[in-house]
Formats: structure tokens, sequence, C-alpha cells
């Protein structure tokens, strides 16, 4: 593959993924400082937040629904069909949401249409990650696929800190009154262009290698699923207790910080996004270098010494929270978010794509990462949220929850052993012989 052909596959991954999460994290952040306002309106505004926060879950546990009939359509025609699918239907949901009437116009029609419009955007993101991720590594030289997978990665980062971007630098124009009556719909409606681009780029890719050569043997499985459980769930399970640890303390870092920064810390919501943003920079930076060094040490080592400082860093963030100035407040976030979780996210897609046959590989990693995300993530900001209420404000077993987190992906990952280079190149490719359905090596892991 050329210089010019690995550029334009790289550029098609990162800027269809940050489109993605652009749209999804809209919502996340959104949530957090509106919703409980102008959707689920409630007389306590804690339980306003707690029902924003269930919307805000409820896409996650549909993700796996959607990682289920996209990878299909994945594993069955191949990427890059999928991947126009999905960026369409994430794209629609998104700018409808920035349309809907509020509770105060239409009543309880209003949150049961926006809770509608979050499932729709589960579905798309359900399908697009894995997409995302096959079509950087079954592109990527053999030498750079932990630097190839790294860049879906980046979109989750990307998309965060455009979305973090164009709230602060709304809030920072508008009064909080205008904001909450009609400036948090403009990034909405406005995700409309990235779409468009999203859709154009995206369209003059080729399929990836790996699938042709699925094609050209004759082995496209009729029910990806079926085979996934019957040979394969060991590594799903694998794939969603890695999951854990880079889903769950990323949504404490990134969308429960907002509420509990300005609702407990007495922080403005500006000096929350301003400082997430900032962290989203710099691990946007840290991930293509971590996602090298594990083309060199191994994916294991790079993301064993992330969940183990991980765990270290629990208690930490929230001394440093608890200081109240923005200067910890922006140190917290930039260690947590931007410095800790980088080589766990940097190398979780490509550690995934490794353990998979290429027959199944797109059901394999969408199924793994999208239970994994619904168990452990997009009940998050809900857990912890429902913690402090339990706990009189206490961020312990916030902090507890986060180490719990690293023990269970340290526990699944530890499961993974060893393949050589040649395994590992001809596994990613296709080429190793199969039985059954399943690959002839029982060793079917990543390298480390």
């Amino acid at each position: 593959m050329s210089k010019s052909q690995m550029t334009k596959v790289w550029i098609a991954s990162l800027v269809g993924s940050s489109i993605e999460w652009f749209d999804y994290f809209l919502y996340g952040t959104v949530a957090a400082l509106v919703f409980n306002q102008v959707f689920f309106v409630t007389e306590d505004p804690t339980v306003g937040l707690l029902l924003a926060y269930t919307s805000l879950a409820l896409a996650f546990f549909i993700r796996p629904l959607g990682g289920v009939i996209f990878s299909h359509i994945g594993d069955r025609i191949g990427r890059k069909k999928t991947l126009v699918m999905t960026l369409t239907i994430m794209g629609v949901a998104t700018v409808l949401m920035g349309l809907l009437p509020t509770y105060q116009a239409i009543g309880v029609a209003a949150p049961i249409l926006l809770i509608t419009l979050r499932l729709i955007q589960g579905i798309g993101i359900g399908g697009e990650w894995g997409g995302s991720l096959l079509l950087a590594v079954e592109y990527a030289p053999k030498d750079k696929r932990g630097l190839f997978g790294a860049f879906p990665q980046m979109g989750v980062t990307i998309g965060m800190f455009l979305g973090s971007g164009a709230l602060t630098l709304i809030t920072s124009v508008v009064s909080q009154e205008a904001f909450i009556s009609w400036g948090w719909r403009i990034p909405f409606i406005a995700s409309s262009i990235l779409v468009i681009f999203g859709l154009w780029i995206r369209k003059g890719l080729d399929e990836t290698p790996s699938f042709k050569k699925v094609q050209e043997s004759g082995e496209i499985p009729k029910l990806p699923i079926v085979d996934i459980f019957k040979y394969h769930w060991k590594e799903v399970l694998i794939a969603i207790g890695g999951k854990v640890v880079e889903t769950a303390p990323f949504y404490i870092f990134a969308t429960f910080i907002v509420s509990y920064g300005t609702n407990n810390l007495g922080f403005t919501s500006t000096q929350v996004l301003v400082a997430v943003m900032i962290g989203t920079i710099v691990t946007t930076i840290l991930m293509p270098v971590m996602g090298s060094l594990s083309d060199k040490i191994g994916r294991k080592k790079v993301y064993i010494y992330g969940t183990i400082a991980m765990m270290a860093y629990a208690f930490p963030y929230f001394w440093l929270l608890e200081q109240r100035t923005f200067a910890t407040l922006l140190i917290a976030t930039i260690i947590g978010l931007g410095i800790i979780w980088a080589p766990i996210t940097a190398v979780l897609g490509t550690m995934f794509s490794e353990i998979f046959d290429a027959k199944v590989r797109y059901t394999g990693v969408s199924l793994g990462y999208q239970i994994g995300a619904a168990v452990a993530g997009g009940t998050a900001p809900l857990v912890a949220t429902a913690l402090l209420v339990r706990f009189d404000n206490s961020y312990v077993p916030v902090a507890l929850y986060i180490i719990l987190t690293a023990v269970i992906s340290l526990i699944a990952v530890l499961a993974v052993k060893e393949k050589s280079n040649q395994e590992l190149d001809e596994f990613i490719n296709g080429k190793m012989d199969s039985q059954d359905g399943n690959v002839a090596s029982k060793e079917k892991v990543v390298h480390q």
C-alpha cells in the first residue's frame, strides 16, 4: 500500500470516528448541564439529573444490539458499506435532537422523543467503532498496527474535544438562560456539516485487504454471531473485561465531573469543560505514542501499565479535586484523562482485533467492546452520582469504584497469551487454516 493510501485510510478512520463521537458526547455533556431542566423536569434537581444520566445509560445498553446488527453486515458485505450506514444514522439522530421541542412545550412526549433518538444514536455507534477500528488495523503495515489502531481511538477524544469546545464557546458568549433556552441546540444542528464531510471521505475508500481475502476464500459465515458464541466466547469475555477500565473511569473523568464539579465543588461549567478539553488534547497527542510503543513492547504490557496506574490514581484524583482550585482541577483531569487513560485506550482496539478470526472479527470486537461499554461505561456517571447520594457526597465509594474497574480488567487481560509476529500477521490477514470455523492455532491471542 502506498503512503498516500495509508494516509487516506487513517484519516478516514479518524475523521469518521471523530464525527460519530462528537455527536455522541454532545448528549453526555448537555445531559449534565441542561436536559434535567428542559426534558427531565422534576421538583428535585438531583432526580432530574439522575433521569438525564439514565437516558445516557440506556443508549449504552442498546449499543450491543447495534454492534450485532452492523457487525453482521460488516462481516457479510464489508466494512466500508457498513461505516457509511452507521455515520448516516448517527448524524440524522443528532440533528433531530437539536430540533426537538422541550418538556415545557409538549410535555412528556419531549423526553420520550429524546430517548428514542438517543437509542438510535446508540444503535449507530454500536456498529461504528468496530468498523473504524478494522478499517485502520486491517490496512496497517504489520509493524504499525498499534499505531494505526490508535487512530480510531483518537477519534473518541477528538470528538469529545470538538463537543466540549463547541459548548465552551457557546457558554462563554451567551447567558446561562440563553444557553438553556436555545444555545445548546447549535452544535447538534451544526453537526450535519461534519457528517456530510465524513460521508464524502468514507465513500472514497476501498474494502480492507483482510475482508477481500475472506471473500475470495468463500468462507463468509452466514451468521457470524453464532460462530462467535460457539467458537470465540472466551475472547468475547476477555474483550468485555478489558473494556471496563477503559470506559468507566473515562466517563468519571469526562462526564460525571461536569455535574460533580459544578454542583459539589463550586466550579463553573466553563471551568470544568475547559479542563476536560485540555485533558482530551493531552490524551489525543499521547495515543499514537502509546500505540507505537505497543508495536515495540507489546499491547499487553502497555495496557497493564496503564491499568495499574489507574488503580493507584483513584484516590489522588479526588484529593486534587477537593482543593477546589482551577489549577488542581486542571492537573487532576490532565493526569487522569490525559496521561493515565491514554495507554489503556490506545492499545485496546488493536488488542481486541488480534484475538478474533478475520471471518468474524467485526462481530467479535464490536460485541466485546459494546457489551463492556454498556455494563461499565454508560452506567458510570449514574453509579457515581448514586454513590454520592447514598454516602452523603463522599467521594470514597466513587474512588473504590474506579479501583474495582481496574481490577476486573487486569484479571481479564492477564488471560491473554503471546503470539509470534509471524502468527499474528497471518492471523490478522486471515491466512491461518480454519477448522469448523475456528482457527487451527488454539492461541488466538494478542501479541505481547
